[in-house]
């Protein structure tokens, strides 16, 4: 891997690391985040091009792989984002877009540091068993043939409407490893502060990565309960056409000037012509 060399830091130093010295050399840098009793502290993580487009919405060429160009760096910021939380969150579409074989663990995503992850995650943080991962669909259309939900080591829960349940149900999930868990809403749509409220009650999630789609994440936005997001910008255009309007990060959520997020920028980071975003969005959270 390229080194990772940081540009601006402006989160706050502290006398002893959080990151053992192998992942603090690796990043440049310490990685320490917030916790609160409230609600779990949830972090977005997302690889974009430069013109905002996050993916190119091609079949078998739909996910941050694509985006990135595989970038190294970026799978490695990604592994330690995971291996620093209780739980990582994805929404149906984006469940669909990753290889069938697909885990949320920091080991799946970039292997090369499996060991250095292990020793923080464990050693560090205290957090012996690996993330729980989190699957969000209203409809509970999802393929349970996928390995997220036939990996014994991992817990994964399904969040759905009660009709999602029971489609669920109907297609067999009672033979897989994961759980399923029926939210109230309005018209299938589950509230974010619903999943926030039940991951921390029922799970002890106290820090959520959040991964995507741009529709669950941008209601999760538009709800103020997102604190943190980081954001790969990758040197290269997409472009849009009329026919296909690319993703970019937000979708289904709208702003007007007056009432649309303005982040604080906490760090930049760099390897070759990749740039690695921190942004704080406290400002825009809603307790």
């Amino acid at each position: 891997m390229e080194q990772i060399n940081t540009l601006l830091d402006r989160s706050r130093a502290q006398d002893q690391s959080v990151l053992p010295e192998e992942l603090t050399i690796l990043y440049g840098g310490d990685l320490r985040f917030s916790a609160f009793d409230f609600k779990p502290y949830v972090i977005g993580n997302f690889v974009s091009t430069i013109d905002g487009v996050v993916s190119f919405e091609i079949p078998g060429e739909s996910g941050g792989g694509d985006i990135s160009g595989f970038n190294e760096a970026d799978r490695f910021i990604m592994g330690l984002l995971r291996a620093s939380v209780d739980a990582v969150i994805v929404g149906a579409g984006t469940l669909r877009e990753v290889a069938p074989r697909h885990l949320w663990l920091a080991e799946y995503v970039y292997p090369e540091a499996s060991e250095h992850y292990a020793r923080y995650r464990q050693g560090k943080l205290n957090k012996l068993v690996p993330p729980l991962n989190v699957i969000v669909s209203g409809s509970g259309a999802v393929d349970l043939q996928r390995a997220v939900f036939h990996t014994d080591a991992v817990k994964t829960l399904i969040l759905t409407s009660p009709r999602g349940a029971e489609l669920l149900a109907k297609h067999g999930v009672a033979l897989t490893s994961a759980e399923v868990r029926a939210i109230e809403g309005e018209e299938g749509k589950i509230a974010p502060a619903s999943i926030l409220r039940l991951l921390r009650d029922e799970f002890g999630v106290k820090i959520l990565l959040h991964e995507g789609g741009p529709a669950l994440f941008g209601d999760f936005l538009a709800h103020g309960c997102v604190d943190e997001l980081f954001l790969t910008m990758a040197p290269q255009f997409a472009g849009r056409d009329a026919k296909r309007r690319r993703p970019g990060i937000v979708a289904g959520a709208e702003f007007l000037p007056q009432t649309a997020p303005w982040l604080k920028l906490l760090s930049v980071k760099q390897s070759a012509s990749h740039l690695y975003l921190r942004y704080d969005n406290s400002q825009n959270r809603v307790r």
